[in-house]
């Protein structure tokens, strides 16, 4: 009973307990309910979707906007290279003027109206530093200067006082970035589309191009945009026009399109052509500005048929900088063509879209053109081998998907002729090396250019340049980049031009020092499409064979026309040395000379029968004192440079160098107005004057 009774209380409590439960059980579910029709539930199930400027913005760093001091240097790279691109694309010579304006935050301020504000509340701001780290930094300078004082009364070296570190970030600095050129110029309808929609530009397509993102100046107007808030003015004038097409506008990030503060057409009174750009942005001088200007040296390498002129302005007079990278020929490279996919180098998404946008009806006259290296036979065998359900009158928009994939197939199985590299513009071996010459001033130099090449379907070229000695280079190896003829600066590291010239070349081999020698590595890349590692587009990749192959290639050609010039400038060291110890030797050789005959003209007649008779006038010349050790001493001393005059115009024939005196001569015209024209090589400058 008691069992029972007991199973009877529990059995009672057990029918409680999901009772408790139930209305638990129902509670939850009421919450799982209002979960579900929640605002917030629905707005976090929406479907939503970034417009391209947006993504970019939020993802500055793949377009090199890492830091203010990173955006300062990539606002200017892309400015300079746009500017380049539109003086090339009409065969102008390049005349470029960059200027970076630096502004104070109090400046900025009353530029967008802003009044200055003292702080009220210290502590709350990020620099803010209590009384006990005051003291700490104190009392550690305190000693600082007391170990100093202790080396300078020992002789020792005295560094330099550390200089005070912020916590925080500081001062925001801002720069007025202006890049004026002589280029083409833009169309004045074009101009809002081409700075305020982010993925539109004119360097799409199959093409070897300084950028392909269609990127640029857009990335310096959302930084602007998210630094400052500030617009960006352009100015252009296009050939034959007579107005300036001026337009002040900033960017929708959300709906990618322009927003437009003012856009009107002005009086173009001198003749103008070309386009002016202006960005107000925050950024960092001190921690770029040799990056700044290394890349402004070598892109004047790479150019030298460019002028820039770059100016840096402060409100310290002291910190104000203007550099002229002068023009140093009027020889430019042609202008990249636009060419047609390789076989080897489509997928099937390519594919699709060109049938997309072919004009051509069957799928014969589709393969002839628009791919290169397809003749007609070719594609007659190509469409023979795809299989029955093909022929040359097969309209290319009824192929279906497994058609397409059956072309992308024997694409990648079949064999093509290599494309050849007649759509490229290298800087030219000419134009290297005069850039070479003009930025650095080697000692020696020597360049080479591949021939065109071939990775993944893609044509590319290798250019490449070494100097000995120079301005401005430092002992060892001294690397310098360029894809597409701009400068790469950053991750050098994993470079294949970086790893070749490290690992794969014997210097020493060459008579060469690695480590003693100033040496300049110069590598350029063209191609329509650099093989770029990382979003950053600042290194490429050494996994490439065809690429590091040619690389390595091109190196070892200028190593071997190095060690040719300096096996003969050693050869004309020795030399000079051989001439130096001879002429060192030349007074006891001629005083043991002297005493030698002497001796022999003081011997018995007897003996000296047995000499000739120029010895005989030799010997009474001596005895007569006609004869001297000085007179031997003037007879050695000219046999000695008539030598080396022998052996260094064997030198002179062998190099084809001379190194006469150089003098400048003028022919002027006898009347009339004068009009000059300088014509320059290395070696000499001629002026022609009609």
């Amino acid at each position: 009973m008691v069992d029972a009774g007991d199973g009877g209380a529990s059995a009672g409590a057990t029918k409680k307990k999901p009772a408790a439960a139930s209305a638990k059980g129902k509670a939850a579910g009421k919450g799982k309910a209002d979960s579900k029709g929640s605002p917030k539930a629905k707005e976090s199930s929406l479907l939503k979707q970034k417009s391209p400027a947006e993504f970019f913005a939020e993802n500055k760093n793949i377009a090199g906007f890492d830091n203010p001091g990173k955006s300062l240097y990539t606002t200017m790279r892309e400015l300079v290279e746009n500017a380049l691109d539109s003086a090339e694309s009409i065969s102008e010579l390049p005349d470029i003027e960059i200027t970076i304006e630096e502004i104070t935050k109090s400046k900025f301020n009353t530029m967008i109206g802003l009044v200055d504000r003292e702080r009220v509340d210290a502590a709350l701001y990020d620099d803010f530093e209590s009384a006990k780290a005051r003291e700490k930094r104190l009392a550690k300078e305190a000693r600082f200067q007391e170990t100093q004082a202790k080396n300078a009364a020992l002789g020792k070296k005295v560094k330099d006082t550390p200089a005070a570190r912020g916590k925080g970030r500081g001062e925001a600095s801002f720069f007025r970035v202006t890049c004026k050129d002589n280029g083409r110029g833009m169309s004045h309808e074009d101009i809002p589309n081409m700075f305020g929609r982010v993925l539109s530009g004119t360097k799409y397509g199959l093409r070897q191009t300084r950028g392909k993102f269609g990127l640029g100046a857009k990335m310096a107007l959302i930084w602007s945009k998210m630094s400052t808030g500030l617009p960006i003015d352009i100015k252009s004038s296009m050939k034959g026009q007579n107005y300036i097409s001026f337009c002040r506008l900033d960017i929708d990030i959300h709906k990618n399109i322009p927003h437009i503060h003012l856009h009107e057409k002005r009086e173009n009174n001198d003749h103008w052509r070309g386009a002016e750009i202006q960005v107000i942005i925050e950024g960092n001088w001190t921690t770029h500005r040799s990056r700044i200007l290394h890349y402004m040296r070598q892109m004047a390498v790479i150019t030298p048929y460019a002028q820039f002129l770059f100016r840096f302005l402060s409100d310290a007079p002291e910190k104000n900088l203007t550099i002229k990278f002068a023009r140093r020929t009027d020889v430019m490279p042609p202008v990249p063509l636009l060419t047609k996919h390789h076989p080897s180098s489509v997928d099937l998404l390519l594919i699709k879209r060109l049938i997309t946008d072919t004009t051509k009806p069957n799928l014969l006259q589709f393969l002839q053109h628009e791919f290169v290296n397809i003749s007609k036979a070719h594609a007659d065998r190509l469409i023979g081998e795809m299989g029955p359900d093909f022929n040359a009158k097969t309209t290319v928009n009824s192929l279906t998907s497994q058609q397409l994939v059956r072309i992308h197939q024997l694409f990648r199985q079949a064999r093509f002729d290599d494309p050849s590299g007649d759509c490229l513009s290298p800087a030219g071996e000419y134009n290297l090396r005069l850039g070479i010459i003009k930025e650095l001033h080697p000692d020696l130099v020597a360049t080479h250019a591949g021939s065109p090449q071939v990775f993944e379907g893609h044509p590319f070229i290798v250019e490449a340049g070494i100097s000995i000695g120079g301005k401005d280079v430092k002992q060892g190896l001294n690397i310098f980049r360029f894809a597409n003829r701009i400068p790469l600066l950053f991750e050098q590291g994993a470079d294949v031009i970086t790893r070749t010239a490290l690992k794969r070349i014997t210097w020493n081999q060459y008579k060469i020092n690695q480590q003693q020698d100033k040496i300049g590595v110069f590598v350029s890349i063209v191609s329509t499409k650099i093989p770029f590692k990382g979003t950053g587009k600042e290194y490429i990749g050494d996994d490439i064979t065809e690429i590091a192959d040619a690389v390595k290639s091109a190196l070892k050609q200028c190593c071997l026309q190095l060690k040719s010039k300096i096996v003969k400038k050693l050869q004309a060291r020795e030399q000079q040395d051989r001439k130096r110890n001879l002429t060192k030797y030349i007074p006891d050789v001629a005083r043991t000379i002297m005493e030698t005959l002497g001796e022999i003209a003081d011997e018995s007649p007897p003996k000296r029968a047995r000499y000739d008779k120029e010895d005989e006038e030799l010997l009474e010349k001596i005895n007569s004192e006609e004869v001297t050790e000085m007179t031997f001493r003037d007879c050695l001393s000219q046999y000695v440079e008539q030598v080396d005059y022998e052996m260094a115009l064997e030198y002179a024939m062998q190099s084809g160098v001379s190194d006469e005196p150089r003098e400048a001569l003028y022919l002027n015209s006898l009347e009339g107005s004068y009009k000059f024209i300088d014509l320059q090589s290395p070696s000499f400058m001629f002026r022609y004057i009609p």
